[in-house]
């Protein structure tokens, strides 16, 4: 254990975890998932243009539209007093 945490007596942070209200974390799953196969680099920009998406060739999967992860990140929940 570093320094910083050299007089923390472990017991008494599990003790400030009892009573917290739970906590549960869907999965968010897509509605659908569709297989899109491109002839040719070309078609690849085009599509991506017109969905306004980057896609490179490491591409695998996409959110349409544009999925902005972190978006509820400052928010807290907690139970009434």
């Amino acid at each position: 254990m570093s320094k910083l945490f050299k007089d923390l007596d472990i017991n008494d942070v599990f003790n400030e975890w009892q009573n917290m209200p739970e906590f549960v974390q869907e999965k968010q799953e897509p509605y659908q998932t569709i297989i899109v196969r491109f002839r040719c680099k070309e078609d690849v920009e085009e599509f991506a243009r017109l969905i306004g998406q980057p896609l490179t060739p490491k591409t695998k999967s996409i959110w349409h539209p544009v999925l902005v992860r972190g978006l509820n990140s400052h928010k807290r929940w907690r139970d009434e007093p």
